[in-house]
């Protein structure tokens, strides 16, 4: 196998067909032996009867299905693992990320790069607020890591089998796949597109799982959190500190001195916030490592057509 493209689907029904004419269609048109590796991630719409059909109709067409929902990153984990393709390709399949960039990101590799990551120019479909969050994460996770993480890039990319083989001996729960690939190395470039808006549906990634790709994508490649609540604590060690002083130099030099509750109340409610932001910073790291020490799959299959 020359060519694979690894999908994962969740809830895609409305997007569904025209992913497939399109992807076949580009494909096709490269002349190289391909596999279509379609993961379902517990759609609960007719995603993967739409799958079945597929499969039955083309030889192309390889199906994974996951037995619950365990999230995009999981999915594409799966896929990743069953691939054969000396060259892969991760896209979503909402459509915003263009098929007919494959050509471009494959010819880029025959360059001599292992990985060859779309770029995005612009984000049609998607309001303020979100392009806003995006922009600001994409760069802060670039200012307080240890790698280079590029900015403006989702998992739309082509990868050399020698990177899938390196994601395979990361096994860590709590994945972060376009940080990981990063972590990996060899030669790495990109290739500039506009995204589009959604072919249909709605999106699976909502705020809250936005949030949660950053949580793990800011603890499993840096420490800057943790060096944060530090510095906090004796950041709030100093002001006590000098209030301690000022307290003194009011009731022994000036004797300008009332004693009351305000002051001590805002000191301890103060004291205290930063201190349960800390242990929470902590346990966000503890809880990943609780995760990945239990050591359990990463996903349970329940049914597929790809051969073991």
């Amino acid at each position: 196998m020359k060519l694979s493209v690894v999908i994962p689907i969740y809830n895609e029904e409305a997007s569904l067909p025209s992913l497939y004419a399109r992807l076949t269609s580009v494909v096709q048109g490269m002349q190289l032996p391909y596999e279509l590796v379609f993961v379902n991630d517990g759609s609960m719409d007719r995603s993967f009867a739409l799958l079945l059909d597929l499969a039955a109709a083309d030889e192309h067409v390889r199906y994974i299905d996951l037995s619950r929902n365990f999230g995009h990153q999981i999915a594409v984990s799966a896929g990743l693992d069953a691939v054969s393709g000396s060259a892969v390709v991760i896209i979503d399949a909402d459509l915003q990320d263009p098929p007919e960039l494959i050509p471009e990101l494959y010819q880029k590799m025959q360059e001599g790069y292992e990985v060859v990551y779309a770029k995005r120019r612009s984000r049609q479909g998607e309001n303020a607020a979100k392009k806003l969050t995006a922009r600001l994460f994409y760069r802060l996770l670039t200012r307080i890591t240890h790698i280079s993480i590029p900015v403006d890039t989702g998992d739309f990319r082509i990868i050399s089998r020698k990177v899938v083989d390196g994601l395979k001996r990361m096994p860590e729960q709590n994945k972060f796949l376009r940080g990981q690939v990063s972590w990996i190395g060899y030669r790495q470039t990109f290739v500039e597109y506009d995204r589009a808006e959604r072919a249909g549906g709605e999106t699976g990634y909502t705020y809250r799982k936005m949030i949660r790709l950053a949580l793990d994508g800011i603890t499993a490649f840096s420490d800057a959190p943790l060096k944060a609540a530090t510095l906090g604590g004796f950041a709030v060690s100093g002001i006590a500190f000098l209030v301690m002083l000022y307290t003194l130099y009011s009731k022994y030099i000036t004797h300008d001195y009332e004693p009351g509750w305000p002051s001590l109340m805002i000191s301890i409610l103060f004291l205290g916030g930063v201190q349960l932001i800390s242990v929470g910073i902590i346990g966000e790291y503890i809880a990943r490592l609780s995760v990945n020490v239990r050591n359990r799959p990463l996903y349970m299959v329940a049914q597929t057509n790809i051969p073991s």
